[in-house]
């Protein structure tokens, strides 16, 4: 039987138009772009043309991109710049970020220059946008809040204008993480109230180790990685130029093929959220709200069979992943599953769906998960 992919939150295949794209790069065009001379020149005009390419699909100006090595470092490069250079001596986040989030908030929390607020989250795992005011209110000081706009577990969205209007209301600095989203909703920056957002090739058929962020060209901040001149002063370090190349190739094609395949996922996840008549689950998030079409979490009642859920998985050729509040042996569990459901009765497992699954494919792994539960 062929593998069955049903994990592409985590990651996507590379499309084979984008490796196609990013041969030449690989290849004969393989100049330093700093260097003067020709072979360096075609290679600086690649860069540039790409950094247009991302810009005019996101509204925003050439000169707001910034190509970094991922998400990751991404928001770790505003949320640090937000503290260092901006002056925020307090952060509004909220405990289902992503870890790239988590993690850069809660180190800076511990030096003690930074105070941390959590945002109380609704019951179907929604930031609490009254609770979200409050927190502005209350507070002072220059503020970050830092939120992302689509959950990478159980896909729920926030209004990532209301959020912003909020932040402009109270003169906050607003940094969201869009690794999930970029790539997969229209996006139209210069109307958009937000500071910084991130994104990741490999979230939408492009390449590994490449991402964007977007600075707001209101925003000055200083250097993450020191070195060299480039991406205009603002990251140190011979550019990933094949990456970029294929960054800008996987964006320009999900655009364009944005309402097919976004309609396709998502009556894919319906399918599969109809299909799964199995006594005792529940599907967690907002799945049919405003939510991330690509992913379904689902948690079954807890049983010797179920906790086995995904070691199963993996035998019959089925990748998904977990999202159990619970911690066993090397899996610590969820952190947004805890946030939002904290029930040790339950295991969770998230299925995440791109352009090419099938309804076939959901068939069997609803037939398989019948057999396993």
């Amino acid at each position: 039987m062929d593998r069955i992919y049903f994990d592409n939150a985590a990651t996507t295949s590379l499309d084979p138009q984008v490796l196609e794209a990013m041969m030449p790069y690989l290849t004969n065009h393989f100049g330093n772009p700093s260097s003067i001379y020709s072979y360096g020149r075609e290679t600086r005009m690649a860069i540039e043309n790409a950094r247009k390419t991302v810009a005019k699909i996101l509204n925003a100006h050439p000169a707001e991109i910034f190509f970094t090595s991922g998400g990751t470092e991404s928001s770790n490069t505003a949320i640090g710049a937000a503290v260092k250079d901006l002056g925020c001596k307090h952060i509004i986040s909220s405990k289902i970020e992503h870890h790239a989030t988590l993690h850069t908030v809660e180190h800076l929390g511990c030096g003690g220059d930074v105070k941390v607020s959590y945002v109380n989250l609704l019951p179907n795992g929604h930031v609490d946008m009254e609770d979200l005011e409050a927190l502005l209110k209350a507070n002072e000081e220059k503020t970050l809040v830092t939120l992302m706009h689509a959950n990478n577990e159980i896909g729920n969205m926030i209004d990532i204008f209301a959020v912003g209007n909020l932040c402009k209301k109270y003169n906050a600095i607003f940094h969201s993480d869009t690794v999930q989203t970029v790539g997969h909703f229209p996006f139209d920056l210069r109307n958009t109230p937000v500071h910084f957002i991130t994104g990741a090739g490999h979230k939408f058929h492009g390449p590994k180790g490449i991402g964007i962020l977007y600075i707001n060209e209101n925003v000055k901040i200083k250097p993450f990685v020191h070195g060299g001149s480039q991406e205009r002063n603002m990251r140190a370090g011979t550019e990933n130029l094949y990456g970029i190349v294929g960054f800008a190739k996987a964006l320009q094609m999900a655009t364009d093929n944005h309402e097919a395949d976004s309609k396709h996922i998502k009556a894919l996840r319906n399918y599969m959220m109809e299909q799964e008549h199995i006594p005792g689950t529940s599907f967690n998030g907002d799945p049919l709200g405003r939510s991330l079409y690509t992913v379904l979490s689902i948690s079954f009642p807890k049983t010797e069979k179920s906790e086995m859920i995904l070691f199963n998985m993996d035998i019959n050729n089925i990748c998904a992943s977990g999202g159990s509040a619970c911690t066993s042996g090397a899996d610590a569990g969820s952190h947004v599953m805890r946030a939002i459901n904290n029930n040790p009765n339950q295991v969770t497992v998230r299925f995440s769906f791109s352009k090419n699954n099938t309804k076939e494919e959901v068939d069997i792994v609803v037939e398989k998960l019948k057999e396993m539960i």
